[in-house]
């Protein structure tokens, strides 16, 4: 098994330890907003354990996912709302 894990956030590549999640991708890639508020405001994880809904993002084609909850795959493309 490998030690690391390659992801697409917004189209850049992303490299993680294995067993990471999507959430701790997002953060390291540098987006700024996981998500925007109905107002615009950016948003990103509170609690970390899929209760908030913060950390929503679009992980291969599939919208609202809660990032804090999925574990990284090679290959993933993940959009944020940033």
């Amino acid at each position: 098994m490998p030690d690391t894990v390659m992801l697409t956030i917004n189209g850049h590549p992303v490299i993680v330890p294995d067993g990471s999640s999507v959430a701790t991708a997002v953060a390291i890639s540098g987006a700024m907003a996981f998500r925007r508020s109905v107002h615009g405001e950016p948003r990103a994880p509170l609690c970390g354990m899929g209760i908030c809904f913060e950390c929503r993002v679009t992980i291969n084609g599939q919208s609202h996912t809660r990032s804090c909850q999925i574990v990284c795959q090679n290959g993933m493309d993940v959009q944020t709302d940033e």
